[in-house]
């Protein structure tokens, strides 16, 4: 199988790739990737439904953007040797890399005025049950298979942090964001889990 070098920097901020812009991704002997951490989670999520990601090694050029330069800073690229990494999957079919999000559904303008009808579990812990302005999910690369979650009830009060495994929502209508691009439509249900049985593997 060939190396195959994909370029994704023209990506906008918010967009994903185009399906037959990362499709040769499945049958690649190895990857580089270049561009915003949207495209390589585009590309890890083809190697992910193609059963390929332990097998696939994944170089990746940041974009030079906050999100790009936090995850690849995170995750030791450019440093050390190839190593196997988790994945935090979702139950629609993506991954998630730096950061996501539930809001309410919208076009993401003043989310912060709008609220929220929510139910959260991370792991056995009830993180949300009522109306609620966020939730974040990130995924923690200092450990095994951990995200962390915080939980923003209102603007400008306290907000809850928990690490843990999965996290369950069941909601109002949400606008879920994958590392930077809005699912296309609002969903009732999510789920985000680090997934112990797969790896990726990062080629520094």
């Amino acid at each position: 199988m060939a190396d195959v070098q994909l370029d994704l920097r023209r990506l906008d901020p918010g967009q994903a790739p185009r399906p037959e812009d990362v499709a040769p991704a499945a049958d690649a002997g190895a990857l580089r990737v270049r561009g915003p951490v949207a495209g390589l989670a585009a590309v890890l999520s083809v190697l992910l439904k193609a059963e390929r990601t332990a097998l696939v090694p994944v170089a990746w050029e940041p974009s030079g953007d906050k999100a790009s330069l936090a995850l690849a800073r995170d995750i030791g690229v450019g440093t050390g040797e190839p190593r196997d990494l988790c994945l935090v999957r979702d139950d629609h079919g993506g991954v998630l890399l730096h950061h996501g999000r539930v809001e309410a559904a919208g076009d993401g303008r003043r989310s912060l005025s709008r609220r929220l009808g929510l139910q959260a579990h991370h792991d056995d812990i009830k993180v949300a049950d009522g109306e609620i302005t966020r939730i974040d999910v990130r995924p923690d690369w200092r450990a095994v298979d951990t995200i962390g979650v915080t939980v923003m009830v209102q603007p400008l009060r306290p907000t809850r942090h928990t690490s843990g495994r999965a996290v369950q929502i069941a909601s109002d209508p949400a606008r879920i964001i994958r590392d930077g691009v809005a699912y296309p439509r609002a969903v009732h249900r999510w789920t985000w889990y680090a997934d112990d049985r797969v790896r990726w593997r990062l080629q520094p």
